[in-house]
């Protein structure tokens, strides 16, 4: 799910279905950070979402975070 939220900051909402603990959320977000140093990420570990307020594209995040070892689903 993708929404705009001002300028050109998205707000992305991605299921992460091997998302199992905090250091998994941290990983995810040093991933988005890497891309997006402005990024703001909010892990759940309950629902398997990850909010995502960003500069990059949607491709692009679901990216790096699949490179880091979280595929998106």
């Amino acid at each position: 799910m993708i929404s705009c939220t001002q300028g050109l900051v998205m707000t992305l909402q991605l299921t992460v279905p091997s998302m199992a603990c905090s250091a998994c959320a941290d990983t995810i977000t040093q991933a988005v950070a890497a891309i997006d140093p402005t990024a703001t990420v909010d892990a759940d570990l309950k629902t398997k979402l990850v909010n995502i307020d960003t500069q990059q594209s949607e491709v692009a995040v679901k990216a790096a975070i699949a490179s880091a070892g979280y595929p998106v689903s």
